[in-house]
């Protein structure tokens, strides 16, 4: 079996998409380098570029520049077909595809959409590609609106297409199917298909079968008139507001668009009021029709709301324009992060990984990459679910970072904070946020507060605290949370987006305290370089550990290493590698290293080392020939907080690297602190790291 797979569908609107998408996060998981190829695309405007390609490229961050990922547009492919010159599109598939197998390990070919002018040739040409590349296919089908024989035909037809062709097919993929018949779709799929096949059913998701505002925008050539940071709203539902404001309201539904004429303004302003108020569904934005654009009163009126859903305007009139939104044709692009996590999401969910992973005849790579260290990270924290607290609601990037992981499904989340402030900031962000699975939670309102202001007591009252100082505490969002870990309704914390690193961990030290074999917090970055994925520990709580701390940070910094995947290398860092240097710096690390050595003899350590030594196979060797370590360590322990601290930054900076972390090691439960400067990536992925560590416990 060639290392890819190819992706073909039988008909337009299959919802490839998500078996893409799925594919490439489970295969980054568990391969170096993989790559991504279209033989064929529908064409584009000149100046612009395939959105799909785009999309693909830029959310995966795949090393493949453009003009590389695909072969030919439909157009020429057309054109060369009439001309009787089939043959050289295939040479010229054949001659990109092969370039790009030298480059990757992996590469996932994705099959045509089934669009525009040539669907009559798409299956053949679909057959004719995968044949001449010689790799193995997924077809994938579409069961709305069809009967239940149509679409096992339709998918046999297809099967049966690419068997005749001694293409083999790996797995059969029904999506799109209305959720009470997935069990039957696939039964019946079982007994038309070969045992050899595996099939899936995938139902049809409401929120990927629906545009999003910036798809309305583009297809009815509108123009904007508010709410520009809002384009990526999702449409649950449309409406045509024709009959008085009264009435009109009680046919709103969750993600509405008010389809109005221009001139309507009762409508429109009972429309934005709506989504303001808790009463009513969110609206997901406004189309005004007939080129009408409300007078400057209205205009003026909502301009000083505090904050307004899309508005836009268009020229032709309401029914028309109702028609041409039900009939716009949904796709996923580059910024709806949402819709690519929720496809994601679905595939996991329903697709049957470990086997397709067999089927795949999975090889191994050597190392660990930082896309398979990521997508381990997610595996990971799904299989054992935990649950996180993230005390500081008030941050947006708390509530934007916690609504990615709602997509992503893969922990649970309760928010401190205020409950309304909150739902107002998620509807001001557009954001889809189901608040029946994230509980918000003010510390004085909740049933634990007294409970947790007595057991604070309790435990500080040695420590001079008074029942009153413990009530004043408690109602501090870092000591609540770190409360709920402690009484167990709550499996980690994650904070420090909008608090100090002492005020996130000073909790965590007075009550949740450190494990009874470790005397010291410590913490690991996981930095997430090209090719690897190193360890580097202690970058941010110790600022000058001992002999024996600094052993104890790189035990903690091995067993996370091993935790998570990585082999540990553990390479003790100094300013001269072996015994060439002297001081009382350069004699710490040496102790250090004497110490693990002595308490842990499993583990590979070399110290002191310099950090070309290190990392550099060919320094390592010539400066320490005989180390298992030198020029292949995983684990980096710095002697110091100051070097650590200021490495891990020039790393990151320099080279690119995803530095994630810091996670903290050696507290009987997980409590990870957040940079102030921390991107919504960075707060994700602490996340789920704290959940990994949660599941240790």
């Amino acid at each position: 079996m060639k290392k890819a797979i190819y992706i073909a569908t039988i008909e337009e609107n299959c919802g490839k998409t998500i078996i893409t998408l799925g594919l490439l996060r489970m295969l980054l998981g568990r391969t170096a380098k993989v790559g991504y190829f279209r033989p064929v695309i529908e064409d584009y405007e000149e100046g612009k570029k395939d959105t799909h390609i785009e999309m693909v490229l830029s959310h995966f961050d795949l090393d493949i520049k453009y003009e590389d990922a695909y072969a030919i547009t439909k157009s020429k492919l057309i054109k060369k077909k009439n001309n009787g010159k089939l043959g050289d599109v295939v040479d010229l598939i054949i001659e990109k595809y092969k370039k790009l197998e030298d480059r990757f390990d992996f590469i996932l070919v994705e099959g045509t959409s089934f669009t525009g002018e040539g669907t009559v040739i798409e299956l053949d040409m679909n057959v004719l590609i995968a044949k001449n590349l010689g790799v193995p296919t997924i077809i994938v089908g579409s069961g709305e609106g069809k009967t239940l024989d149509e679409l096992v035909d339709n998918l046999n037809l297809a099967y049966n297409s690419f068997k005749i062709k001694e293409v083999e097919v790996l797995a059969v993929i029904a999506n799109k199917v209305q959720p009470q018949n997935l069990e039957l779709v696939s039964s019946a799929l079982q007994k038309s298909l070969p045992p050899s096949v595996l099939i899936n059913s995938i139902p049809l998701i409401g929120s990927l079968n629906n545009p999003t505002i910036q798809e309305i925008i583009e297809a009815l050539d509108a123009k904007v008139l508010f709410g520009q940071e809002y384009l990526n709203n999702q449409i649950g539902s449309y409406s045509i507001g024709a009959m008085q404001l009264r009435n009109y309201l009680l046919h709103l539904k969750d993600n509405a668009l008010v389809i109005v004429p221009g001139d309507r303004a009762d409508i429109i302003l009972g429309a934005l009021q709506a989504n303001e108020s808790v009463n009513y569904p969110t609206v997901s934005g406004i189309v005004l029709t007939g080129n009408i654009v409300p007078e400057d009163s209205i205009l003026k009126l909502i301009e000083g709301l505090s904050s307004v859903v899309p508005i836009i305007t268009v020229e032709r009139g309401t029914y028309h324009i109702a028609n041409e939104i039900g009939n716009i044709k949904p796709k996923i692009y580059a910024q709806n992060t949402q819709k690519i996590e929720t496809s994601i999401n679905t595939f996991d969910k329903y697709v049957d990984l470990d086997v397709l992973i067999d089927k795949f005849n999975a090889f191994k790579a050597e190392g660990m990459t930082p896309k398979m260290f990521q997508y381990n990270m997610v595996k990971r924290a799904k299989a054992h679910r935990k649950h996180i607290v993230l005390p500081e609601g008030n941050d947006e990037r708390i509530i934007i970072a916690a609504a990615r992981l709602q997509a992503m499904d893969v922990v649970d989340i309760s928010i401190i904070g205020n409950k309304k402030q909150i739902e107002s900031k998620v509807a001001e962000l557009g954001l889809e946020f189901d608040f029946n699975k994230v509980p918000i939670i003010n510390p004085i309102e909740s049933e634990h507060y007294d409970d947790y202001v007595n057991t604070y007591y309790e435990l500080r009252k040695a420590k001079n605290v008074t029942p009153a100082m413990a009530r004043d505490l408690m109602e501090d969002v870092s000591y609540f949370g770190t409360m709920m870990v402690y009484k167990g309704h709550a499996d980690g914390m994650v904070s420090g987006a909008a608090h100090t690193t002492q005020h996130t961990i000073l909790p965590a030290l007075q009550f949740i305290k450190t494990k009874p074999n470790s005397s010291v917090v410590s913490s690991v970055f996981f930095m997430c370089l090209e090719d690897r994925v190193s360890v580097f520990g202690d970058c941010a709580i110790n600022p000058n550990p001992t002999a024996e701390q600094l052993a104890e940070i790189a035990i903690s910094s091995a067993d996370s290493s091993i935790s998570f995947g990585i082999e540990p290398k553990i390479a003790m860092l100094s300013y001269s590698s072996g015994t060439s240097g002297k001081g009382d710096e350069v004699e710490k690390v040496r102790t250090a290293t004497e110490i693990v050595k002595q308490k842990r003899p499993d583990l590979k350590i070399e110290g002191p080392i310099q950090y070309d030594a290190a990392v550099d196979p060919e320094v390592g060797q010539s400066k320490m020939p005989n180390s298992e370590v030198a020029g292949h360590a995983s684990v980096l322990i710095f002697p110091d907080l100051n070097t650590g601290n200021n490495t891990y930054k020039a790393v990151q900076r320099e080279t690119g690297a995803l530095a994630i972390g810091p996670m903290l090691q050696g507290l009987n439960k997980p409590v990870n602190d957040l940079s102030r400067g921390c991107t919504i990536d960075d707060i994700i992925n602490t996340v789920v790291i704290t959940a990994i560590q949660a599941q240790e416990f």
